[in-house]
């Protein structure tokens, strides 16, 4: 841990724009700032030099504001550890006496642990079947829907995949990963995701642009460049939510989103008896616990451990049924 300096030795407050340098992506980055922003704003703090002035009364102020909002526990767990992640950096510049988050209680987890709702096989294929073959979009929708349910990628993933990133290994088909804090990794395909993806290059005709964003705008979607990639938020509301409608999906899946195509990913590949140490790694988690939340297990595992116990002896006496251990205790009058 950093020695506390005294107030009149501290370092300047670095400006905003140096905040999380860090963190390699820009969308996590964004968010972080957003994230303190927010406190800032809640806190009345308006220029960097302010944050030397915050105290753990108005962080847990701000953690009670943002549980009185729809917001599930771990979103408020997320804008907490962004906020102690900067001042951590802040004390390792010596620019902060202390960081104020310590001490603050964070939300505990949902009773339901499972982050977003797991689509049914059979709501996954009407999804992947939803957009049409016959147009550029349409292709491109089919292999989104594809790489995010037989992959299991975030949309930030998924937009920041370049066509470079389709590769070849031990003669199989790979996907080259940047996952959250640059941890790269490299998984074999499906080849459904590889038939659609083959499809939609075909058709789109950038497949010899290793450096170019794999998933792009189409000309019928809106003016502007058509080069670039596309925004994490489209893919939700102009792909994830689009067809789900189309498919009457959002009429039968409460709190359907994006996540919920990777949820359905992990616990179906866990239910088909993936290892859960090879479902971390091929969706980048840090640790195994992330990835047993997706576990859903099946009925059978649901009975009482009590009753799955079955000892070898002579057949039972099926006489008079012994008394209840209730009629046992009841006194005798």
């Amino acid at each position: 841990m950093p020695e506390e300096m005294p107030a009149n030795r501290l370092a300047p407050v670095p400006p905003r724009t140096e905040w999380f340098a860090g963190i390699g992506s820009g969308h996590n980055r964004r968010g972080y700032l957003r994230d303190v922003g927010e406190f800032m704003r809640h806190a009345g703090l308006r220029e960097p030099e302010e944050l030397r002035d915050a105290a753990p009364e108005q962080v847990e102020a701000w953690r009670e504001a943002l549980l009185e909002r729809p917001l599930r526990p771990a979103t408020v767990r997320r804008k907490l550890s962004a906020l102690s992640s900067l001042f951590d950096e802040l004390l390792d510049r010596g620019a902060v006496e202390a960081n104020p988050v310590r001490g603050v209680g964070r939300p505990a987890d949902e009773e339901d642990r499972h982050a977003a709702p797991v689509l049914t096989g059979e709501q996954a294929r009407r999804l992947l079947d939803a957009p049409p073959e016959g147009t550029t979009k349409g292709l491109r929708d089919r292999a989104i829907l594809a790489v995010m349910l037989c992959q299991g990628l975030t949309r930030e993933e998924l937009c920041g995949l370049k066509v470079g990133d389709l590769v070849g290994m031990d003669g199989r088909p790979c996907l080259t990963v940047d996952g959250n804090r640059g941890r790269m990794r490299i998984a074999a395909m499906h080849p459904e995701a590889e038939q659609r993806i083959g499809d939609y290059l075909r058709r789109a005709g950038h497949g010899l642009d290793p450096t170019g964003p794999l998933f792009r705008p189409v000309a019928n979607n809106r003016g502007g460049r058509l080069d670039r990639a596309l925004d994490p938020g489209s893919v939700y509301s102009n792909v994830v939510r689009y067809h789900a409608s189309r498919a009457g999906l959002t009429r039968e899946v409460e709190g359907l989103c994006a996540h919920s195509l990777r949820a359905t990913a992990a616990a179906t590949a866990l239910r088909e008896g993936a290892r859960p140490e090879a479902v971390r790694d091929w969706l980048g988690h840090a640790g195994l616990a992330a990835t047993l939340r997706y576990y859903r297990p099946p009925a059978s595992e649901c009975i009482a451990p009590a009753l799955r116990i079955s000892y070898p002896g002579p057949a039972p006496d099926h006489g008079e049924p012994p008394p209840s251990a209730a009629a046992a205790r009841a006194p005798t009058p």
